[in-house]
Order: C-alpha cells, then sequence, then structure tokens
C-alpha cells in the first residue's frame, strides 16, 4: 500500500497524549489480543507492507485503510526500499536481493566495469593506523577519495542482505577519519566482491520446523592497533540468516575463551529475538530455549558450569549473565566444530573457498 499525500495533515497545535494500544503489554492491564487470526503491517515512510495469515483479513485491513486515507494499492510486493523480493512459490522458497542497489554503487563510484573479485578479504589480511596518512602531503592525496560515502553505501548492503561483508564494513569503518591508500584498495576490493555476487539472495525455505539457531564466534587479538578481539554472531531461521552482527570488542581479552565472551552479546541478542518472535504469535517452537553455537569448549563449559577460578573473575558478571540464561531455559549453549562455524566470516578473513562455503551456508548465493 502506498499513501499518496504522505504529510497530508498539517502540524498540531496542541498536545496530544495517547493511551496504550490494544494488544501490547501494560502494567495495569491484562494481555488483549485474541484469535488466530493476525495481520502486520511494516511502514516506511509512506509505504505500508502488509503480512498475514488471512487473506480475508487482508482485504478488510486494506479497505479500512483506504477508507481513512488516501492510499493505492499496489499488489504483491516485488520492490522495497532497494530490497528485490523473489518467490518462488512451488518450491517454497523466498529471496532477497539487492542487485539494482549494487548496480547503483557500482555506477557511482565508475566502476560498473570493474573485474570481480572472490573475496571481500583473505586470510592473513591486516590493516593498521600506520596505513593512515601521516603528513600533508599523503593526507591531500586521500582528500578527494569518496571514502565515508563508500563505506556508507557498502553499510546498507551489509545491514540488508549481505552478511559475508560485515566485517570487513566493520573493520573498513575503523578507519574513516583519516583512511590511507590501503584501506581505499580494500574498500574497492568489496565492491569488485559486489560485483560478482550481485546476483546473491538471502534465502529462506518453507518448513514444518520453523526454529531460531544462533553461531557466536570471535577471533583472538585481531586488531593489530589495540590488540582486541572481534566478535560475531548470526542468527538463522528458515535456514536463511536473519540478523547478524560483526563488532570490535570493548575489553581486550588475554586468551581465547575470554575473547569468545562475544557468546553474551549473542545470547542477549537472542534472548531479544525470542522476545520479538513470542509478541507475533505465530511461532510455537519459539517458547523452547533458543540454541546457540560456539566453537570454544573452554566458553560452552563456562556457560553451563557454576563454578568460576581467580582467571575469569574480570568476565564473571557477563558468565553469570549466560548462565542464568541457561538455566532460565531462554538459551541454551552448545559446542559446534570449527569447521562447521558459519559465524566465521564475521570475525576474520578467511581463503577463499572456505569463505565461500560458509556464505552458501547461510543461504546466500544466486541459486533459487
Amino acid at each position: 500500500m502506498d499513501v499518496k499525500t504522505t504529510f497530508f495533515n498539517e502540524e498540531l497545535e496542541e498536545e496530544v497524549y495517547m493511551k496504550q494500544p490494544k494488544g501490547f503489554p501494560s502494567s495495569d492491564s491484562e494481555q488483549l489480543v485474541n484469535g488466530s487470526k493476525v495481520c502486520f503491517l511494516v511502514l516506511y515512510v509512506d509505504d505500508i507492507l502488509l503480512a498475514t495469515n488471512d487473506k480475508g483479513l487482508l482485504h478488510e485491513v486494506k479497505q479500512f485503510l483506504s477508507k481513512n486515507i488516501d492510499m493505492k494499492d499496489m499488489g504483491e510486493a516485488s520492490y522495497v526500499i532497494d530490497i528485490k523480493i523473489h518467490r518462488d512459490r512451488f518450491q517454497g522458497i523466498l529471496g532477497l536481493s539487492q542487485e539494482t542497489y549494487i548496480n547503483k554503487v557500482l555506477e557511482r563510484f565508475r566502476m560498473k566495469n570493474c573485474s570481480p573479485s572472490v573475496s571481500p578479504i583473505v586470510k592473513g589480511d591486516k590493516f593498521n593506523m600506520d596505513q593512515c596518512p601521516k603528513n600533508d602531503l599523503e593526507r591531500e592525496q586521500m582528500k578527494n577519495i569518496p571514502y565515508a560515502s563508500t563505506i556508507g553505501s557498502l553499510m546498507y548492503a551489509q545491514v540488508c542482505t549481505r552478511p559475508d561483508i560485515a566485517f570487513t564494513v566493520g573493520m573498513l569503518g575503523r578507519y574513516q577519519s583519516n583512511p590511507g591508500k590501503d584501506h581505499w584498495k580494500v574498500a574497492k576490493k568489496v565492491i569488485r566482491y559486489l560485483q560478482g555476487t550481485k546476483d546473491y539472495k538471502l534465502m529462506y525455505r518453507r518448513t514444518s520446523n520453523l526454529e531460531v539457531v544462533g553461531y557466536s564466534d570471535s577471533d583472538f587479538a585481531g586488531c593489530v592497533d589495540s590488540r582486541k578481539s572481534t566478535s560475531g554472531y548470526i542468527f538463522i531461521l528458515a535456514d536463511g540468516a536473519i540478523s547478524w552482527r560483526s563488532v570490535k570488542q570493548t575489553m581486550t581479552a588475554t586468551s581465547t575463551m575470554k575473547a569468545e565472551i562475544s557468546c553474551f552479546e549473542a545470547t542477549s541478542h537472542g534472548v531479544w529475538l525470542k522476545s520479538f518472535i513470542s509478541e507475533l504469535r505465530v511461532m510455537d517452537s519459539i517458547s523452547r530455549p533458543l540454541s546457540i553455537y560456539c566453537d570454544n569448549s573452554a566458553t560452552v563449559f563456562m556457560a553451563k558450569n557454576n563454578k568460576s577460578g581467580s582467571r575469569s573473575k574480570h568476565i564473571d558478571i557477563k558468565y553469570l549473565a549466560i548462565r542464568k540464561r541457561v538455566k532460565e531455559k531462554k538459551v541454551v549453549i552448545k559446542h559446534i566444530n570449527t569447521e562447521l562455524m558459519i559465524a566465521d566470516p564475521l570475525t576474520k578473513g578467511m581463503p577463499p573457498l572456505k569463505f565461500k562455503d560458509h556464505v552458501v551456508n547461510m543461504e546466500l548465493s544466486s541459486l533459487m
């Protein structure tokens, strides 16, 4: 649905107070949601996406909206905020891609005919402050290079449909205030990688067993400048990635187990996802503990064990939070072989073939 006149009301001259909307939890009332029919309105400025499990209710909502606001029914959604929606109802597959957006990025930075790269970054690539301009001449050479706007353009693709570039874009973002030529070369390499993979789709498959599964990983002291580690997590639903993050840790870890404190961040986000999906009331399995996989045995042991030692006292608070969530059966921490850790590309550079295998396991590919 598209609202024809986005700003159709004048500014209010008086204060307006709102009551708690029906269906939302309130401290002074009971839950007011009832019934098996649901319809969700997803809003972006003047565009509205409707998602429902009942066609009759869908028509009722459309009629109600059209009666009260002048809007146009655009039919089945196929393209929203630079994201293309692909459907294969026979195979039960839904895909999301940003090929059109990536083509705009290639055109904007005059790289539409560039040679593709097999990966955005490879194992062994390191970047640091020493690669930043050190004098006025070097800074002048970088002055007219659109580094910040390039990172911003890449970030939108990363946030929406491309977890495969999350680590590289996050790493490049650390040098936006004073980027060097080496950083710019890698930024262009990411664009070349998108050139070769612009038809990639983030895919979701129809299944009778909907379950959210998380993967949490960390490198160890990967940042050359601060020796801080990078955390990464990704959550999968219907075989496809629904949420991911790659971020430099705030603390300096002294062991791989302590670097894997990223498991705390993953459980925090997992609990939020669990709460959010529970409120939607469309997935019964969300009532079960949410599984989060980690490839560090010591971290898994610490999360499940009530004991602690002097070597881990300074991170006990976060582990206590994880243990509490495990005890409350909100999450369950499980060990997984490193070769199967699909969050690896969110924390470090990898050999191209292994990187591609993990990307495919995220259900990100050109096939459908």
